[in-house]
């Protein structure tokens, strides 16, 4: 069911995953202070959420994704003011990893600069073929911050330094094959690919899905052998939940039964 948080956000909750839509398809999904708020308020109540199994988001229209932060909103800003526009911008960033459901960027246009970064930050990104992708800001005089420090692990030091040092755009294509999308689509088609995704995580054992996320981000900052102990304890404690059990005991179930 659909409901309309606003001018600026659609959500739409289908049995467990909700879809977030920023709404501003004439301005090709810019995010401008206003919306990055609500958005980040947004994601912090979904984050209660114990049934929330997944979050899609993505850009209304057929056009854009996200693309980037308001250019209008950033040329009357100082320095001060500046500060506190990025830390804004960040918040949505932080918001997205910090959900304990995996998050998926449904990419259906223009996924440029701050638009680029949302799509860093979450879990993994399904792309339509027609898709662009950039990190312009160097072009208007700025420098990329907050999470384009993501981009190197997803996309190498080399591509990233080039992307953020020309300012150039790349295709879809080559988005997927550096690795930033995991899977690439006809536009008509973007739907049907995510819904898989998602219909296998609904599938999984919910708090075995929120476990993995927890796993997965904390790799980043670990070495290899510290990451591998620090699994061990996490792998017993699943059984107090019961999920394993039950789980298990099912698939046993139905292989006995051929």
């Amino acid at each position: 069911m659909e409901d309309i948080l606003s001018d600026t956000i659609l959500r739409d909750d289908r049995g467990g995953v909700t879809w977030l839509s920023v709404n501003r398809p004439d301005k090709l999904n810019v995010l401008n202070s206003a919306l990055m708020t609500e958005l980040t308020q947004t994601l912090r109540d979904l984050a209660n959420d114990r049934d929330l199994r997944a979050v899609v988001i993505t850009g209304a229209g057929d056009r854009s994704f996200v693309g980037g932060a308001d250019i209008g909103e950033m040329a009357s800003l100082d320095p001060t003011s500046a500060r506190a526009f990025i830390t804004r911008l960040h918040g949505v960033m932080a918001a997205i990893r910090d959900l304990p459901v995996p998050v998926i960027a449904r990419i259906n246009g223009y996924c440029l600069g701050g638009g680029m970064e949302l799509a860093a930050a979450c879990d993994f990104r399904i792309a339509a073929d027609n898709a662009k992708f950039g990190m312009p800001e160097v072009r208007v005089g700025l420098p990329s911050v907050i999470e384009a420090v993501l981009l190197p692990h997803l996309v190498g030091w080399g591509r990233t330094r080039w992307l953020l040092m020309t300012g150039e755009m790349i295709d879809a294509a080559t988005a997927h094959q550096w690795g930033f999308v995991e899977f690439l689509t006809k536009p008509e088609d973007l739907d049907a690919v995510l819904d898989r995704s998602v219909q296998a995580i609904v599938e999984s054992g919910p708090h075995a899905i929120r476990t993995q996320k927890m796993l997965i981000q904390s790799w980043e900052s670990l070495t290899p052998d510290d990451a591998i102990a620090a699994t061990i304890p996490v792998f017993g404690d699943s059984f107090e939940t019961g999920e394993p059990q039950a789980m298990l005991g099912g698939f046993l179930a139905r292989k006995a039964k051929g």
